[in-house]
């Protein structure tokens, strides 16, 4: 079956709360409505996720809600030292108590427990704005601070609305902006961590979903500039049927080239050994240098979940959709494995 662009308004939902017209798309296009859905609550999975990261941190910023755990994660790495800080927060049977936005423009998060909170702000001029205060972070250090997201005028966005296989109320709908611009402070303690427009950048991984009983997801993105442009990537592929439209996009100044499947070659052995990703089309070939590591993992009764990600740096090559060849060295990022269980 051919991929399927939408370029038009359209119900993500049936009359009978059953996942339909699957495909991909640009913008937001779609309306959802999760109280719709025709699955149990716990098999629901909505999350707002952030990569922020300059040339000495990445920050990653999560509130999620998985039907009977919620959690709110921070994780600050520093890329030079390869040290590390990570809390988070766990709340049991959330069940939608978070009130996370049905689309990714627009609406906000707030996480509040007792003295510390973390906000995901989306402003109508269409910047975002992370705010956190946490007094106890990591060995007993504060972190607090606030972080502006900005992008181009016309920017593009890989959204996608997928079904699972041999489950037909299973989907995910997700919404990946690799391109963004970062700017503010955090700190960490006594020590503060900076970020400039054009020197620091954010992706924005946004996902709601009705799970299967189980999934495993790959997934890997990076930013930068090369050659005067801001170079972006997100490409990935999971147990759900990608053949309305796959998770994988090459962007040029927020502007989308669609990729077809994308293959990641893992050292299995050494996930800290080179990787390399491929295309089937033969328009992307990539290089990725690892240099640390990092597992979360959370459990609650029969639900767990594994995420292990990798960060470093890709370089290659891409043939665009006039078969301009554009070459890149070092974009930062990360690549990853999610497993999730019910």
């Amino acid at each position: 079956m051919p991929p399927n662009e939408i370029q038009g308004p359209l119900s993500l939902l049936d009359d009978q709360g059953q996942p339909h017209n699957f495909g991909w798309s640009k913008h937001a296009f779609y309306s959802y409505e999760p109280a719709l859905i025709y699955a149990s609550r716990f098999r629901f999975s909505q999350s707002d996720r952030y990569i922020i990261y300059s040339p000495t941190h990445m920050i990653v910023f999560e509130i999620r809600n998985d039907g009977g755990l919620g959690h709110m994660g921070i994780s600050v790495i520093s890329l030079r030292d390869k040290k590390r800080s990570t809390q988070a927060f766990k709340k049991w049977l959330p069940l939608g108590s978070f009130e996370m936005p049905n689309t990714s423009v627009s609406g906000n998060i707030r996480w509040k427990q007792k003295k510390m909170h973390l906000d995901f702000v989306c402003m109508e001029s269409g910047a975002r704005i992370i705010k956190m205060d946490i007094p106890k972070f990591g060995r007993h250090r504060s972190l607090r601070g606030a972080l502006v997201l900005t992008s181009f005028k016309e920017s593009e966005s890989l959204v996608t609305n997928q079904p699972y296989r041999n489950d037909k109320n299973s989907f995910r709908y997700s919404c990946c902006a690799p391109w963004l611009f970062a700017e503010g402070v955090i700190q960490l303690g006594g020590s503060e961590i900076f970020f400039t427009r054009g020197n620091a950048w954010g992706i924005l991984d946004w996902n709601r979903s009705a799970r299967p009983k189980s999934d495993i997801r790959y997934w890997a993105a990076a930013c930068g500039n090369s050659h005067g442009s801001q170079l972006s990537f997100c490409v990935g592929y999971s147990q759900n049927d990608s053949s309305f439209g796959t998770e994988n996009a090459f962007f040029i100044d927020g502007k989308m080239f669609k990729l077809d499947q994308v293959t990641f070659h893992i050292p299995l052995s050494n996930w800290l050994s080179p990787w390399r990703f491929t295309s089937n089309d033969n328009r992307l070939e990539m290089a990725f240098t690892p240099h640390q590591e990092r597992t979360d993992r959370r459990s609650l009764f029969l639900y767990s979940s594994t995420r292990r990600q990798v960060c470093g740096s890709f370089s290659g090559k891409v043939v665009l959709d006039d078969e301009i060849v554009i070459e890149f060295n070092n974009l930062t990022g990360f690549a990853e494995r999610s497993k999730i269980r019910y």
